[in-house]
C-alpha cells in the first residue's frame, strides 16, 4: 500500500491489447470463453471510436494488437481496423474461426497490414468438429487455412482439446502436418464461460490428458523445425494455478464490443462496480487510475495461504474469475492449487471425469443468444459420449 492507503500504480503500460470487435459468431462452441450473458453486448464501439481506442493503447506502450470475437471477421470494418493499427506501428494477430473469410478478404487484410493468422479448429473431422461448433463449417476452415498458408502468412492452428477429441490428438495433428501448419496450440479447455456451463460433458480424465501430450512430445520430435507444437495442461490436474496474464494489470488490457475495458477476458463477470468503459474515460486513466485494474495488483489484496506462499510471486495468486465463480470470493486462493482451502470443489469435478463419482451425462449447452438469456432452455445437442461411439463405429 501507499502512504494514502492506495495500491500502488503501475510504473510501465501493458504489452498486449486485444480488441473484442464483436460478440456475434457464426458458431456456437460449447467451450467458448465469452461471457455466458454475452447477449446483453449489443452497442459495440463504431470504427472511429476502436481507432481512438488503437490510438490510445498504442500510446500506453501496447505494442501486441488481437482483433478477436466472437468471430471479428462479422465486422466490416475489420480492414480498416487493421490499417489503423499498421499506421500506429503494432504487431497484429487475427484470431478467427476463418467463417467469413475468402481469398479475397484474406488478400485485402494483408493488404491493409496483418501480420498474422491464428485460425482455430474444434477437430480434424467435420462431425466431431461440426457437432461442437454447432454448425458446420470444418470444410469452410480447411480451405481458409490451405489460403492462410498460400498468402504467406505464419500459419498458426489452435485445438481446443476436451473429453470429445483428445484421444484424436494423433490424428489432429496429422491435419496440421497435412496444412503444413507453422505452429500448433493444443489448449485443454480451461473452465470459464461456456466451458464452465459444460464441464462436466467437456472433461478428460488425468490417463487421456497424460497420453495427450505422450503423443504431442512424439510429433514435436518428428516435425522439429518444421512444425512448433504447443501442448497446455488444464490447470485443474495440474495443482497449481496458472499466473493469470502475467498478474493482473500488469501486461494484458483488453475492451470489450460495448468499449468496457478489462484486465482479462472474463473481468466483466466479478462483483463489484462494472467495468471502466472507453466511452467515459481514455485507457490511459483506466489502466493507471480505474478501481477495476487496481484491485488484484500487487499482493495486498491477497488472503492466506497465497500472502505467505513463495510461489506468490510465480502465479500471483492463480486466476481471479475461477476463484469467484468457483468459491463466490474473487480474493480466494484459486481452487486449482492445492493449497487452497477450497481445491476439493477442483477434486470433485475431476472425481466426477475419472469415474470415480456418478455424474448425469447431459447434451452440451451451446453459445447462442437463446442459451445466453436462459440456459435452463439447453440444446437438442446428444451427450458427447454418443458421438464419440459414433466416430469408433466408423
Amino acid at each position: 500500500m501507499t502512504a494514502d492507503g492506495s495500491r500502488p500504480r503501475p510504473d510501465t503500460g501493458p504489452l498486449w491489447f486485444l480488441a473484442e470487435l464483436t460478440y456475434r459468431c457464426p458458431l456456437q462452441c460449447a467451450y467458448c470463453s465469452n461471457p455466458v450473458d454475452f447477449a446483453r453486448y449489443k452497442e459495440e464501439l463504431s470504427t472511429e471510436e476502436w481507432c481512438r481506442v488503437l490510438a490510445e493503447a498504442r500510446a500506453l506502450g501496447a505494442v501486441q494488437l488481437g482483433f478477436s470475437g466472437g468471430e471479428p471477421l462479422v465486422r466490416q470494418d475489420l480492414e480498416v481496423l487493421v490499417a489503423e493499427g499498421r499506421r500506429l506501428g503494432f504487431y497484429s494477430n487475427l484470431i478467427t474461426s476463418g467463417i467469413g473469410m475468402n481469398a479475397e478478404r484474406l488478400a485485402a487484410l494483408k493488404e491493409a497490414g496483418l501480420d498474422h493468422v491464428q485460425i482455430s479448429f474444434q477437430a480434424d473431422n467435420a462431425l466431431l468438429s461440426d457437432y461442437v461448433a454447432g454448425a458446420a463449417q470444418f470444410d469452410k476452415k480447411v480451405e481458409m487455412a490451405r489460403e492462410i498458408q498460400r498468402q504467406g502468412y505464419p500459419m498458426v492452428l489452435n485445438v481446443v482439446l476436451h473429453k470429445g477429441n483428445i484421444d484424436r490428438i494423433d490424428s489432429i495433428l496429422q491435419m496440421a502436418a497435412d496444412l503444413e501448419a507453422d505452429y500448433v496450440e493444443l489448449a485443454n479447455t480451461q473452465y470459464h464461460g461456456w466451458a464452465l456451463v459444460n464441464r462436466a460433458a467437456l472433461m478428460p480424465s488425468m490417463d487421456q490428458l497424460s497420453h495427450a501430450e505422450e503423443i504431442a512430445n512424439q510429433w514435436r520430435e518428428r516435425m522439429e523445425g518444421r512444425m512448433r507444437i504447443y501442448y497446455i495442461w488444464s490447470d485443474y490436474y495440474e495443482g497449481r494455478p496458472k499466473p493469470c496474464m502475467n498478474g493482473w494489470g500488469t501486461t494484458f488490457i483488453g475492451v470489450a464490443p460495448d468499449g468496457s475495458a478489462i484486465p482479462c477476458h472474463g473481468a466483466a463477470g466479478l462483483p463489484g462496480p462494472p467495468p471502466p468503459s472507453v466511452r467515459e474515460h481514455d485507457l490511459a486513466w483506466i489502466w493507471r487510475e480505474s478501481e477495476l485494474f487496481n484491485r488484484y495488483r500487487g499482493e495486498d489484496w491477497m488472503q492466506e495461504p497465497c500472502r505467505s506462499c513463495p510461489e506468490r510471486k510465480k502465479d500471483f495468486g492463480g486466476c481471479r474469475c475461477q476463484a469467484y465463480h468457483l468459491t463466490g470470493d474473487a480474493e480466494a486462493t484459486d481452487p486449482t492449487c492445492s493449497l487452497s482451502p477450497l481445491h476439493h470443489l477442483v477434486t470433485e469435478a475431476v472425481d466426477g471425469a475419472e469415474g470415480r463419482t456418478v455424474v448425469e451425462e447431459k447434451p452440451l449447452i451451446l453459445r447462442n443468444p437463446r442459451n445466453s438469456k436462459d440456459l435452463a432452455k439447453g440444446t437438442e445437442q446428444r451427450p458427447i459420449s454418443r458421438l464419440m461411439e459414433e466416430l469408433e463405429d466408423r
